[in-house]
């Protein structure tokens, strides 16, 4: 009795955490409509802001804490709505979710770069002090972190139903033209919730980082929590939210009582999987609560989609392969062999971005959980996850790769088809984190508690790839014979219509088009494609790890393809160059992470609402340059005849 006590105390306090968090998530979406991906890393770096005030600069604790939840904090979000947020109202989903990504990504490089890698430890309020209860000794920090979660819960549902204010902000989402005519001030109510909103992050982080210490990665992640304690209350109601946070840590509190009581023979047994199913246990929570929503109706409206940049013919697409082709054999065979293995990671980057250009450019679906379909197709070719296929690059590996990696997305297509926009994307994040832990991190992947694999080339069709200039000309003729493929898929029937399914999906149905298997096949197809590539991103690194296919990875490679051009093969391919070369840049000149990073950022706000990206601009300028050209060549005939007719 008193082990169900302590860990039932233990629960309450994690879901008390896990509620302050969520209440910054529903605040927020509430009042705005965006989804702020970006609302743990907010609390990273304000836990970061909090060390360099208390400990660093020897601040008193709670004068420290007051200046980061009630000015520092508040201020950051009054910033990003005015400059980021508040454009994003109505903006599609998939445009939302990448600003915020953006966002998180840049807060991370910040804190990084101001903040080095280094040991930095945060004591807990009152140490030492606490409260007794049976066997159990519950801290003054745990007693701290419960009651303020109590007490944020009970604020924001008296702010948000009954004020005023509360009423006037919950508005803002509805018609900002309609409130205004009534007096009130939607920019100022909006940014008064991402006000509040960014200082419940800070909180968060504060009450967290006693326990997580200063890790940029794992104060960030473990708002995933939060996002399954948001989606309980269906990201407005507040009640529901408090409710299931505390219930989702009584979970995890109670999943590793149970797992002490089994043998440590029988996880090993089933290499690990006990473990990683305790560990993915968040996230398992939060794809069964919105698999459990209410399905959201077809939208029956206008057909309006994202205008797509031209189709090139077949001759013009051959001919851009060749010179494809022929540059890349020019350029690999001025490097050195480092330099072609740093260029033939970058090319396998574009290479997985290829993935997305039919799912998330022509099928309109957001996905992030590509990179996971990257390490399964990494664990086919290395011959640790399909018995009868042998370590190495070869047709039959590659066809295993793709036909093993597309089976997995038609499981994660066909549960995931009841949802859409938001449920969708974080259900995909649900399924790459669930992965992380009850696949990469067992003996089925990389080893229990993760490991790595390294992989013998071999040789592909007679062609020896042990050299890095043979491996990075492999990856490009990859890149040129998918990027055949994707192109055919638009040119298709099958293209024309999941093109307009993206349109209007209630459209298509009404014309008796099944809108369910284009949605399927979409999946499954772009998850074989990044099966494939996961074969030669694991041939051009040779070695790989847990790390590389952390679900955190898939959002970077989201946020590049959409600000390179996710709906071109141009488009994947600046980004994904951008994006494998960025670290070499960083590396060769360190003092350009901020400026990087902050580029990025506003990369993302001026072409974030536009899928087609820098390629979409590149297009335009050679448009124009042509339509020039003819005009200048004339005028020069011109001026030539007229010398000529004078002499």
């Amino acid at each position: 009795m008193s082990q169900f006590l302590a860990f039932t105390i233990i629960g309450l306090i994690a879901g008390s955490a896990y509620a302050v968090a969520a209440s910054g998530l529903v605040l927020t979406y509430a009042t705005s409509n965006v989804f702020n991906i970006a609302h743990g890393s907010v609390g990273m770096f304000m836990a970061f802001v909090y060390w360099e005030l208390a400990v660093d600069r020897g601040l008193p604790p709670l004068l420290a804490l007051v200046l980061v939840v009630g000015v520092l904090a508040p201020l950051f979000g009054l910033l990003i709505e005015r400059f980021m947020m508040r454009k994003l109202t109505d903006a599609p989903v998939a445009v939302a979710l990448v600003v915020t990504v953006a966002l998180l990504v840049a807060l991370i490089g910040a804190a990084q770069a101001l903040w080095p890698p280094a040991g930095r430890k945060v004591d807990p309020y009152f140490n030492g002090r606490g409260l007794q209860v049976g066997d159990y000794f519950i801290t003054a920090q745990q007693l701290i972190t419960f009651g303020v979660a109590v007490a944020v819960a009970a604020a924001l549902f008296v702010l948000l139903n009954r004020t005023r204010t509360g009423t006037a902000m919950r508005a803002v989402v509805d018609n900002r033209e309609l409130l205004a005519l009534h007096g009130a001030r939607p920019n100022r109510l909006s940014g008064l919730s991402w006000a509040i909103g960014c200082s419940l992050a800070a909180l968060a982080g504060v009450l967290l980082v006693p326990t997580l210490q200063l890790d940029y990665l794992n104060l960030t992640l473990l708002v995933i929590a939060a996002y399954a304690a948001a989606m309980v209350g269906r990201l407005k109601n507040l009640p529901r939210t408090f409710v299931g946070a505390l219930v989702l840590g009584l979970l995890t509190s109670y999943a590793q009582w149970g797992v002490a009581y089994i043998p440590a023979s029988v996880d090993q047994t089933l290499g690990g999987l006990v473990q990683g199913t305790r560990i993915a246990l968040p996230t398992i929570f939060l794809l069964a609560v919105m698999l459990m929503l209410p399905q959201d109706k077809l939208r029956v409206g206008r057909v309006a989609g994202t205008k797509m940049p031209a189709l090139p013919s077949w001759s013009r697409t051959l001919t851009w392969g060749a010179v494809f082709l022929a540059g890349v054999f020019v350029l690999t065979g001025s490097l050195s062999e480092a330099d072609n293995s740093r260029f033939g990671q970058a090319l396998c980057i574009s290479l997985i971005m290829l993935s997305l250009v039919l799912l998330v450019g022509y099928g309109g679906d957001v996905s992030l959980c590509q990179m996971s379909f990257v390490g399964v197709g990494g664990l086919v070719v290395g011959g640790k996850l399909l018995p009868f296929v042998d370590a190495g690059i070869t047709v039959w590996s590659i066809a295993w790769a793709f036909l093993a990696t597309a089976l997995l997305g038609v499981l994660v297509a066909v549960p995931a088809l009841r949802l859409r926009g938001l449920y969708l994307g974080l259900a995909t994040l649900a399924v790459a984190s669930a992965l992380d832990s009850m696949l990469f991190q067992t003996k089925f992947g990389f080893g229990a508690g993760g490991g790595s694999l390294t992989l013998e080339r071999g040789s592909l069709l007679g062609l020896d790839l042990t050299g890095e200039r043979a491996m990075a000309m492999s990856v490009a003729v990859a890149f040129v014979l998918m990027g055949f493929l994707v192109l055919g898929v638009r040119r298709s029937r099958y293209g024309r219509i999941l093109l307009a399914a993206r349109d209007s999906e209630a459209a298509c149905a009404t014309l008796g088009y099944n809108t369910r298997a284009v949605r399927v096949a979409v999946f499954a197809v772009s998850a074989g494609l990044a099966g494939v590539a996961g074969v030669f991103y694991t041939g051009m690194r040779v070695s790989i790890s847990t790390a590389d296919f952390m679900f955190f990875q898939s959002l970077p490679l989201l946020l590049f393809a959409v600000v390179g051009g996710v709906t071109t093969v141009t488009g994947v391919l600046l980004g994904g160059l951008a994006y494998g070369l960025m670290p070499v840049l960083l590396d060769q000149v360190p003092a350009l992470a901020g400026v990087i990073y902050v580029l990025l950022l506003l990369a993302v706000l001026g072409l974030g609402g536009n899928p087609n990206g820098v390629a979409q601009l590149l297009f335009g300028w050679g448009n124009r340059l042509r339509a020039a050209l003819p005009r200048q060549l004339d005028l020069a005939r011109i001026e030539k005849g007229e010398v000529v007719g004078a002499s």
